[in-house]
């Protein structure tokens, strides 16, 4: 990468060492945004457009100006940020007042003094999972040369947001099961206190720890985690 800058590849060197188990996956992201911000061109504001089950959701910004023209493009599903995604290409918008492909988005950019943007699509595997979007407020001001490099970060950060998100969803179902797999083991100590003083089945012993919860309204959980740590079985 001689040809490059060389903060610019200390930048892609610092995505490549973001450490997903150390932070949050907001963090991921607003730390994206930033060094995208900080690092490309003219960029006065950036954001993280990702795609989810409810349509595209802007994940990350840097300025309230980011998101306003990012909604504005949702908002008439169209734009360059979603352009940018949905054809995995690069799109840039050098002025604002003479551009003609996307009337809401321009309008709203205008009217927000944001003078041009470059979207850059975040691609992993070939598919196209959101965008990276860099807004300046003077027309011109993101250069041909910055699509380049912009793609260069943006193929970068497409795989540090990817890990985050591999590593949060793997946390919280591991958090789960080991939630799941606690319940379990509680409930089964309860049954078996049950049992002994009533003198009754494993099933009958559930099914009346079960009724308490309900009569009781209380989670069946929390009323086997009372009576498991006092073995008092009075109010079963």
């Amino acid at each position: 990468m001689a040809q490059y800058p060389d903060e610019f590849v200390d930048v892609l060197l610092e995505l490549s060492r973001l450490v997903t188990a150390e932070e949050a996956l907001e963090v991921t992201l607003d730390r994206v945004a930033g060094l995208a911000r900080r690092t490309l061109g003219g960029c006065d504001a950036a954001s993280v457009t990702l795609k989810g089950p409810q349509g595209p959701r802007t994940a990350a910004s840097t300025a309230e100006v980011a998101l306003a023209l990012d909604d504005a493009q949702y908002g008439a599903d169209d734009g360059p940020c979603l352009h940018a995604y949905r054809t995995c290409t690069a799109v840039a918008v050098p002025d604002m007042g003479a551009e003609r492909r996307w009337a809401a988005f321009t309008v709203t950019a205008v009217r927000r003094g944001v003078g041009s943007s470059l979207s850059l699509p975040l691609v992993v595997r070939d598919s196209g999972t959101g965008a990276l979007n860099l807004y300046a407020y003077q027309p011109g001001a993101l250069r041909t040369e910055d699509v380049e490099l912009g793609l260069l970060f943006a193929a970068q950060a497409a795989v540090a947001i990817a890990n985050a998100e591999v590593y949060w969803r793997t946390y919280n179902l591991t958090q789960n099961l080991e939630a799941a797999l606690h319940s379990r083991d509680v409930i089964g100590q309860a049954k078996g206190i049950v049992m002994a003083s009533r003198r009754v089945t494993s099933d009958a012993a559930f099914d009346l720890l079960r009724r308490a919860s309900q009569r009781r309204n209380i989670k069946l959980h929390d009323l086997a985690q009372q009576v498991a740590a006092t073995g008092d079985t009075s109010g079963i």
